[in-house]
């Protein structure tokens, strides 16, 4: 499965911006997909992941609210909308795609996925 993630860019704060993960190869054996983001020093971190039907989404409190993550199961791509985009949520975006099937928290556990894309920027500032 390969995942290219595409829709980074430079935003102002109280900006929006859609980033969107295309997925290929082997993809009906993936259940989930989500975003992870990471900046220079730290972890990873959990944004927000869906099931790939739509019925199943989970969200980091930090971008509750102000994220609204979507699936197009027929092609394959998901989406994440960001807005209200503040200096914090500057960093790497990830797209992810889990094997397994995922429930509530599990949806936010790393080890749980299992392909990777490559990232793109996403960078809030004035």
């Amino acid at each position: 499965v390969q995942l290219l993630e595409s829709g980074g860019g430079l935003v102002r704060p109280g900006g929006s911006l859609r980033l969107s993960c295309a997925a290929s190869g082997r993809t009906s054996s993936t259940y989930a997909v989500g975003w992870w983001r990471q900046t220079p020093g730290k972890e990873r971190e959990f944004v927000a992941a869906i099931s790939w039907n739509g019925i199943y989404t989970y969200y980091a409190d930090s971008v509750k609210g102000r994220f609204t993550i979507s699936a197009d199961n027929a092609n394959k791509t998901m989406y994440v909308e960001m807005n209200s985009l503040e200096p914090e949520d500057t960093a790497v975006y990830y797209c992810a795609a889990a094997i397994n099937r995922l429930y509530g928290s599990s949806f936010g556990m790393r080890d749980l996925y299992d392909y990777w894309g490559q990232g793109t920027q996403v960078t809030v500032s004035s």
